[in-house]
């Protein structure tokens, strides 16, 4: 087996360690595209040592000074139709979409109707457009492979199993950052305290994403389309340690987990080998010395981001696109002290109530409520 890679979004958090599991494994993957952002360097870098026929950046002036960096057997382009070509246009059989935010929508539909298979770090696809996107790889019998821990976990736990035989699945949650302070103890908190995870090493977005609990509830809408799960058979538990990644309830009362230290490294092999298993450089679970693990349920009231991403699953239409833009922009505002750390949930669920949901959109409404729910964003004070 040689799977020929493409990654989007290599110099991030989950494109990094994606990259790792290829130089780990380099007689079964090779990497026949790359798409980085703004980080120059490490995508040369990376680009130097994996070789990549085909290279993507943000603009014009990146993509000439990368040029200058690389070897002449990688084609450089730049801009949204390079992360497009990154995803679809070229040899790859695999397409890991690790970028952040729903720039990944339009590359992750080219690289389907290219006939790839997906590795899905980016969850923005699902969320904003996930009839679109699993009505296109039913059509051209793709996989949509989860990269995300807690979706690997699901996925690894249903397999072999008969998906009318579930009862529900649940999706475990660290808490992030502050997940053992109270709401009158997030008054002032700052961008170290929230980038500060006490589990994962992650990206800076993602990172804030966990601790006000967005992320769980992406996780909760992509789990609707990836498992065709309805929103009332998906559970979310509080579990701290992060070493059972999800699990599954069937109808006899059976539960099956998935555990392992918090390595991404684990579910992105996953993806990239199915279905195979391929040793690991994880450290290896020892649950005697891990010795207990903790669980409490999920409170809504503490995390109305987690509520807020339900009721717009539910809803459905526009309303999870307006939910992931208006987050987006939130974040990167606390991210820049513009606004607090509460502020966050208060932009987002304005953003809503001013949206009217538009039932089954096209990419098109899609895009639009994506950019209107962006300038509401940045506007709300």
């Amino acid at each position: 087996m040689n799977k020929r890679i493409a990654v989007l979004g290599s110099t991030g958090s989950i494109g990094t360690q994606t990259l790792d599991v290829i130089a780990h494994h380099p007689e079964l993957f090779s990497l026949e595209a790359i798409a980085g952002g703004h980080n120059v360097e490490l995508l040369a870098e990376q680009i130097r040592q994996f070789r990549p026929k085909l290279a993507s950046v943000a603009t014009r002036d990146l993509a000439d000074k990368l040029k200058t960096l690389v070897p002449a057997g990688t084609r450089v382009v730049y801009g949204e139709e390079g992360l497009i070509e990154v995803a679809s246009a070229n040899d790859a059989d695999f397409v890991v979409t690790a970028v952040v935010g729903n720039q990944g929508l339009r590359p992750t539909l080219s690289a389907i109707e290219a006939g790839k298979h997906i590795g899905l770090a980016n969850k923005e696809p699902l969320v904003s457009a996930g009839h679109l996107v699993t009505a296109a790889a039913r059509r051209m019998g793709t996989s949509l492979l989860p990269v995300d821990s807690e979706h690997s976990a699901i996925f690894q736990c249903l397999n072999g199993e008969r998906r009318d035989e579930v009862k529900k699945i649940t999706i475990t949650a660290s808490g992030g950052s502050f997940r053992d302070r109270t709401r009158e103890q997030l008054e002032g908190v700052t961008v170290e305290q929230a980038l500060n995870h006490p589990n994962w090493s992650m990206g800076a977005k993602i990172t804030i994403d966990s601790a006000t609990m967005v992320n769980k509830g992406l996780e909760v809408i992509e789990a609707h389309w990836l498992f065709d799960m309805p929103y009332d058979q998906i559970n979310v538990l509080l579990h701290p340690e992060s070493i059972i990644h999800s699990y599954v309830e069937f109808k006899d009362s059976s539960i099956i987990a998935q555990l392992g230290n918090p390595d991404m490294r684990v579910p992105i092999q996953y993806a990239l080998s199915y279905p195979n298993r391929l040793s690991s450089p994880a450290k290896p679970l020892d649950l005697a010395e891990i010795a207990s693990l903790h669980f409490r349920p999920m409170d809504y009231v503490r995390f109305p981001c987690l509520r807020m991403a339900f009721e717009c699953g539910r809803l459905g239409g526009t309303a999870p696109t307006v939910f992931n833009a208006a987050n987006e922009v939130a974040v990167a505002r606390f991210l820049r002290g513009e606004i607090t750390f509460l502020q966050i949930e208060s932009v987002i669920e304005e953003c809503l109530n001013r949206h009217s949901a538009q039932p089954n959109p096209q990419i098109g409404d899609i895009l639009e409520a994506d950019r209107r729910a962006r300038e509401a964003a940045a506007a709300i004070s």
